[in-house]
């Protein structure tokens, strides 16, 4: 999707407010689900890569109506003023129609005409309905019987059988039957709900089609969904799913417990309104009114669906089908070598990680060898995800036992992680760790952890910071950073943090750490304008950034102002951004690129040139006003001149010289894959950190 290059006109008195220099979030977003998508059409990636790409790009679009769509929605519902860009609620959901119609349909062709067949030539069947043979389908019918018709329970729609409530993203059959009942009820709908303990992919016997041959139940069910209606003809049967708004909403400052607010939350989130309905594509247009009318959805809100409703489930072959010749091979992390303890090797240096090149497990050893060191006195962390059976979360529950002081800040609010979140919360309670849930009105973002340990007649503090999530699997497949130092000032700073989130401190000065909703943004801002500064003066102002997403309206301006007057600014953003580079006049000299490779890019790093004594920051928060304005984040710097230019090299140049993996992003809102020049070597810069393990 492309618009003409805008040119700046006067808004208010400043032409920097202009709409036409931003970009739509929401439909940026949808584009990022383009660039995810290309990497499953990309023939150089293996082949069952490619096949978790495309089920990356499905995933990523369930999140993004079930949040996005879902927040413009309720804005053209409460009447909310237009976005920075100037778009009405209204006009911004008839585009993300258009836009996502036009990604559901590359998913699917990606799937029928280029996926399906290429693991057919490697041996993996997945067998539409109309091609099992005579074997196969017996097979299945005896199988629907025996294993998936005990659990289902169709409902006839009737005036004594209204409309039943659809789960949210649930795989659903809408049947169309002619005749009578048992009770001589005249039958016109049905519909029947696959519960969720039934396997979306079933996998055929050796015998009937190979070790690897296998079918969607979704196909399954619309083919023998008529020995359900004995005695009825069924007309029709016609596959649907609906995705619902998934954002909980809990007034913090009215309920008294908001543990048991977002309990009871929870409980409905699976039946909030709906946003989307996905059917087959063969659906009549009269079933699809019936459909819209009782989900209450107009026109713009379904997607008519060649192939099954719920795609995203073909991502179980993945990890079902052992064929390392069809993946990445597999990843060999650097891990932390070093006689001493871990103590001992961050009391002489700071230790800086880049994950998953270098291992999570020197993370969990810090948490693990305080829980038994006996010199250590108090730990307290931040959870933000850890994910199930967390190794983190075992070590905490020990040094508690272990007589340490454990404070723990559970963010209950992490998105689709609040009853995992729960959970691990009692779990910590009920082995004497204080918890506590943070700050009403800001999620706790920030990535700390705190051990207060005994050296001789000195107390010292131990510091990990991060850019990710205590979370071992993310921290497998993510790009972040971690810090581990002993710095006297970033201890004290990140001490008087914790005592903000358990307390009711008052605002505190930090030495060397930047925070949100306090000091952050003031304080790049504060630094952008002094790149700007200096480029005003003759001198060289420079400024690269990589974040996930950015759409801050005064970080944008200040950014447009800064490229005026001559600041040479790089930002690498992965996902949605609403700045528009390359605007003559506006941000000539700004360059955004956005890298998508075999790891999600989640790392967030800030580097201003300074005039030769550049400073270089990372930190949990991306240029977004919620990460900045309404959240709690902590933004670090990287003191040890060695390791600052060590993330330069590795999180910010080699980044900007990928020449296979990058896009640009056009001033008309486009991106552009990137490809190496006449005479220029290619250059991936996943690649390149893996070949240096």
């Amino acid at each position: 999707m492309s618009t003409p290059v805008p040119v700046a006109v006067p808004v208010d008195g400043d032409p920097l407010r202009d709409p036409a220099l931003y970009i739509n979030r929401e439909l940026s977003q949808l584009d990022f689900n383009f660039r995810v998508l290309a990497q499953a059409m990309d023939p150089q990636v293996p082949l069952l890569e490619r096949l978790r790409f495309m089920c990356i790009s499905c995933t990523n679009l369930d999140e993004f109506f079930e949040i996005r769509a879902a927040a413009v929605r309720h804005a053209q519902e409460f009447g909310l003023p237009p976005a920075p860009d100037g778009m009405t609620p209204q006009a911004i959901l008839n585009a993300i129609h258009d836009r996502a119609a036009q990604l559901v349909d590359q998913q699917y062709r990606c799937w029928n005409e280029t996926l399906r067949p290429a693991l057919h030539d490697a041996g993996i069947d997945v067998l539409g309905r109309h091609s099992w043979n005579h074997r196969q389908k017996r097979w299945l019918r005896a199988y629907f019987r025996n294993e998936i018709m005990p659990v289902l329970s169709p409902l006839g729609l009737d005036p004594s059988h209204p409309f039943p409530k659809i789960l949210n993203k649930s795989l659903n059959i809408v049947v169309v039957l002619k005749g009578t009942d048992a009770f001589g009820r005249a039958g016109h709908l049905a519909i029947v709900r696959a519960p969720r303990s039934l396997p979306r992919i079933i996998q055929l016997p050796e015998k009937l089609g190979g070790p690897q041959t296998f079918v969607f139940l979704s196909s399954v069910l619309s083919t023998f969904v008529d020995e359900m209606f004995p005695g009825m003809e069924v007309q029709g049967a016609y596959q649907f799913r609906v995705t619902r708004n998934s954002e909980l909403v809990v007034d913090e400052e009215e309920v008294e417990n908001l543990a048991l607010a977002l309990r009871d939350e929870l409980v409905d989130r699976g039946y909030r309104p709906a946003v989307r309905l996905e059917i087959a594509q063969d659906c009549p247009r009269d079933i699809v009114r019936t459909l819209l009318q009782n989900f209450g959805l107009t026109e713009n809100a379904v997607y008519r669906i060649d192939g099954p409703v719920n795609l995203n489930r073909v991502v179980q072959l993945y990890d079902v089908i052992q064929r390392p010749d069809l993946k990445y091979p597999s990843l060999s992390p650097r891990v932390l070598r070093d006689s001493d303890g871990i103590f001992e090797i961050v009391a002489r240096r700071d230790v800086l990680l880049h994950h998953p090149f270098d291992a999570f497990t020197a993370v969990l050893d810090v948490i693990k060898q305080a829980a038994v060191d006996p010199n250590v006195l108090a730990i307290k962390q931040t959870l933000y995800r850890t994910g199930k059976d967390s190794l983190i979360v075992d070590a905490l529950i020990q040094a508690a036992r272990n007589g340490k002081d454990v404070t723990v800040v559970v963010e209950l609010r992490a998105r689709f992680d609040e009853e995992a979140n729960l959970g691990l919360a009692d779990r910590l309670q009920e082995a004497g760790v204080q918890v506590v849930y943070g700050v009403v009105g800001f999620k706790t973002h920030a990535k700390m952890l705190l051990i207060v340990r005994r050296e001789g007649r000195k107390l010292r503090r131990y510091v990990h910071l991060g850019t990710g999530n205590y979370h071992s699997g993310t921290a497998r497949a993510y790009t972040d950073l971690s810090l581990i130092t002993a710095d006297a000032d970033i201890g004290n700073d990140v001490h008087l943090l914790f005592q903000q989130l358990s307390g009711l401190a008052p605002r505190m000065k930090l030495k060397r750490l930047l925070q949100s909703p306090f000091t952050l943004h003031p304080g790049l801002l504060q630094r952008i304008e002094r790149e700007t500064r200096l480029a005003a003066s003759g001198r060289p102002g420079r400024i690269i950034a990589k974040m996930n997403a950015l759409n801050e309206p005064q970080m944008i301006r200040a950014l447009y102002a800064a490229s005026q007057a001559g600041v040479q600014i790089d930002l690498i953003v992965r996902g949605a951004c609403t700045l528009r580079p390359g605007v003559p006049g506006v941000s000539d000299t700004i360059r955004v690129r956005s890298i998508v490779g075999r790891f999600l890019e989640h790392s967030r790093v800030y580097w201003f040139g300074n005039d030769g004594a550049s400073e270089l920051f990372c930190a949990s928060a991306d240029w977004l006003e919620r990460n900045l304005l309404r959240r709690v984040e902590t933004c670090f710097p990287i003191l040890d001149p060695e390791l600052a230019r060590k993330v330069y090299r590795d999180v910010l140049q080699n980044y900007l010289d990928d020449n296979l993996n990058a896009w640009e992003l056009q001033a008309d809102g486009s991106y552009i894959k990137c490809t190496p020049g006449h005479d220029e070597p290619p250059h991936a810069a996943q690649m390149a950190l893996l070949k240096g393990l």
